[in-house]
């Protein structure tokens, strides 16, 4: 009986240990993945008329809470879905992030920033509470230059739910 709970006291202690070492080890890298779209009937959201661009630009910019300096640590480029990936390396616990678009490779058409939609403020921590390396970063997007002939009847559709694409992904629902 005096050896059960030695042998509990020493796994409850190797427990604690290890517990305290996986806090004291933050993620190191840290991927950021979001979308940048046209707004194809310059609604201000995603509706189903919206699409996903390939080859828009975009950047990781933190802004020091004290000192308001801005640092641009990563850069990257949408593939075919209007996805990016962002590798961060570093920790920024005491800077205020944000990933910002750079340029849309639909000059002319739909390189309008969207007000309000140039920018996804994003938790660039590792100690942050998290358990994933990935952060998910809200879609940005371009205002189409001419709304498209059917955005009016889409728009007066009732009830958003007919307007929002969703955002499925393999395990459902992204919020």
């Amino acid at each position: 009986m005096a050896a059960n709970m030695q042998l509990l006291a020493l796994l409850a202690a190797l427990c604690a240990v290890l517990a305290g070492v996986a806090l004291a080890h933050p993620v190191s890298n840290l991927t950021i993945e979001g979308r940048v779209y046209c707004d194809t009937c310059r609604a201000g959201f995603v509706t189903s008329a919206s699409q996903y661009i390939r080859g828009a630009k975009v950047k990781l910019e933190c802004r020091h809470y004290e000192t308001d300096a801005v640092n641009q640590y990563a850069e990257g480029v949408t593939d075919a879905t209007g996805s990016y990936h962002l590798e961060v390396e570093d920790q920024h616990e005491e800077e205020i992030c944000e990933v910002v678009l750079v340029g849309s490779p639909l000059k002319g058409d739909c390189d309008e920033v969207s007000n309000g939609r140039d920018r996804a403020r994003i938790l660039v921590a590792g100690r942050s509470g998290l358990v994933t390396p990935v952060r998910y970063a809200n879609d940005l997007g371009f205002l189409k230059s001419t709304p498209l002939p059917h955005c009016g009847a889409l728009l007066q559709q009732g009830g958003q739910r007919h307007l929002v694409t969703s955002n499925l992904g393999p395990e459902g629902l992204s919020i």
